[in-house]
């Protein structure tokens, strides 16, 4: 039996909204990120690291994700992805292809079971790096709401590679494509949409002092400081201008794909969801804002087919 071809990491992620390119200040400003090219209606942030952009703003009548960012390592395994894709009977959207973009570089677009757009891109542009005490370095992780998580995780498993590394309780399960914990989580919801984008800080200290300047900036954490049980990671959360969460978070475990077994971690023990015991539980209001807003995502690109979640062979 072939092995799948496993996505290689997670660059980022372009969001969409109404007026979203007017709270380019607060990422600038307060959240760390630097402006690394604006267009009309769309800002790329970027970090301190070699990324084209982290984060995308672009201007748009519905509040949700305009496409998760993926990277590959090479333009063979670009073209053994895209053909594993189509051959799992997914819903690819035109053939690998250079990218016009800022980011330029070399790849497809498909849609996910919920109609979200995902971008695999290799040969991008590399910025030179930018080292900057507290300032994010990368995306950690992209967390999805989703109406079936379990279909959505079966696409997610058997079309692009992804494993399951831990779940809290049936309500949540973490997906990686590499040694980071996860690269993309599921939550379980009425609706699709997005519930927060992390940002990595290279070190403890950094995590911290990154929470610092917000709160000096008057801007304090919805949800922590506190420690994840799956994923062993700090986390807190802050919500955005638009809406939108977004969370600093550091030291996200690393897997050894030889010993590691997914543990199921029970959302009824408190240090289970915070190890630390410093933030307690999410508040209804932080549970709510974390929903998200639905986002329909792109179906007119999906065409007449029928929904598939990848399980054919």
């Amino acid at each position: 039996m072939t092995d799948l071809v496993r996505v290689g990491s997670l660059r980022g992620i372009m969001m969409r909204g109404p007026g979203l390119t007017q709270t380019l200040g607060f990422y600038e400003d307060m959240w760390g990120l630097s402006l690394a090219h604006q267009e009309e209606d769309v800002a790329l942030l970027r970090g301190t690291g070699s990324e084209p952009f982290l984060y995308g703003l672009k201007d748009g009548p519905l509040f949700g994700i305009d496409y998760v960012h993926f990277a590959m390592p090479d333009r063979a395994s670009m073209e053994a992805l895209y053909q594993q894709v189509k051959a799992k009977g997914a819903c690819v959207i035109g053939e690998p292809a250079p990218f016009d973009d800022f980011a330029g570089g070399f790849g497809f677009e498909m849609l996910d079971p919920d109609n979200r757009r995902l971008r695999f891109r290799t040969q991008a542009r590399e910025l030179d790096g930018k080292p900057d005490w507290a300032k994010p370095r990368k995306v950690s992780h992209v967390v999805l709401n989703t109406p079936d998580m379990e279909g959505v995780q079966t696409f997610y498993e058997t079309v692009l590679g992804f494993r399951a590394s831990d779940y809290s309780a049936d309500q949540m399960v973490f997906l990686r494509c590499n040694s980071d914990h996860h690269s993309i989580a599921l939550v379980r919801g009425n609706y699709a949409s997005v519930n927060h984008v992390a940002f990595e800080m290279p070190t403890l200290d950094e995590f911290m002092r990154g929470i610092g300047r917000m709160k000096q900036k008057g801007h304090v954490p919805t949800w922590g400081p506190g420690r994840h049980g799956p994923g062993n990671n700090p986390f807190a959360y802050f919500v955005s201008p638009s809406g939108f969460v977004i969370e600093f978070t550091s030291e996200l475990q690393q897997i050894d794909e030889a010993t590691h077994k997914a543990k199921v971690w029970p959302r009824t023990d408190p240090e289970a969801m915070d190890r630390w015991m410093t933030a307690g539980p999410p508040t209804p209001a932080q549970r709510a804002v974390m929903q998200g807003r639905p986002d329909p995502g792109f179906p007119e690109l999906r065409g007449p087919e029928p929904r598939n979640n990848g399980g054919a062979a």
